[in-house]
């Protein structure tokens, strides 16, 4: 194969390594009983004028299962986080007590489960889409390539390879899915 081809495939592999990172994160961001300091990893908050995430201005521990605790390191951000915590509309609701915010969550319904394993389903569904859309455009570059001049053999072999990462990773995926609905669905 030519060093442009191994590039473009090695390009495709790295993007779709991509797309399932990205999955991994989102996953870890849906909660699924258990209390997890990482669900607020996508919440800024204002802080003298700029959006900082809430762990670099505030030591998140887990207190027990369903309990999870933000004790700002200044006093005046207390407003602050617990506003960003409700506009991010996770379905928990902050306590203040004036020195710490107390998360109690609440222990998941059969529907809410449901409501949950759907969001990951769609999660799954758009890194898939990611994934197809990543093949989609490394074949198209072996085509262009093939026009260029690369042998009919080594194109057909190289958009089988394609082919085969793509199968891999989407089962990838689908085993990252598998595992989180079956966290979700345990109670």
């Amino acid at each position: 194969m030519s060093e442009e081809l191994q590039l473009h495939m090695s390009d495709a592999s790295e993007t779709m390594e991509k797309a399932l990172s990205h999955l991994e994160a989102e996953l870890v961001k849906i909660r699924a009983g258990r209390a997890n300091p990482q669900m607020f990893d996508g919440i800024t908050v204002e802080y003298y004028g700029s959006p900082t995430g809430i762990s670099q201005v505030a030591n998140i521990s887990v207190a027990d299962a369903r309990t999870l605790t933000i004790q700002p390191w200044e006093k005046n951000m207390l407003q602050p986080i617990e506003r960003s915590i409700i506009a991010a509309n996770l379905g928990v609701n902050p306590q203040n007590d004036g020195s710490i915010i107390r998360i109690f969550l609440p222990p998941l319904t059969e529907e809410r489960r449901r409501e949950i394993v759907k969001r990951v389903q769609n999660e799954g569904e758009h890194s898939k889409i990611a994934i197809r859309n990543i093949r989609r455009d490394a074949i198209e570059q072996v085509k262009k390539m093939q026009k260029n001049g690369l042998s009919e053999d080594i194109a057909t072999d190289a958009e089988k390879e394609i082919q085969e990462m793509t199968n891999k990773f989407i089962a990838l995926i689908e085993k990252q899915l598998a595992a989180k609905e079956k966290e979700i669905m345990s109670v």
